[in-house]
């Protein structure tokens, strides 16, 4: 669905059109996204305590240190512990 540009417009911008399904693409994707975080609370926990690892440890090698991090076979342990921990709260 091609729209005519405009005369005297940037040939790169957006139709008003586009500009509008663009814009609610994004809202479908972040609420997309809000329900798959809503249902997957173990990736908030995930990222959340890599977050905190690294900024307690403050490593060099980020790469090196994420690779560490999230190949840990003792990772899964910790994220049920903490997922039953906050199911624990929540009840």
């Amino acid at each position: 669905m091609a729209t005519a540009p405009v005369l005297g417009s940037d040939p790169g911008a957006l139709s008003a059109e586009q500009q509008q399904e663009l814009r609610n693409f994004k809202i479908s994707t972040r609420i997309a996204n809000e329900r798959y975080l809503r249902t997957h609370r173990d990736v908030a926990l995930l990222i959340g305590g890599f977050l905190r690892a690294i900024l307690l440890k403050r490593p060099e090698n980020v790469p090196e240190f994420a690779a560490d991090y999230f190949t840990d076979p003792e990772l899964p342990g910790r994220l049920q512990a903490q997922l039953a921990l906050r199911e624990g709260r929540a009840q």
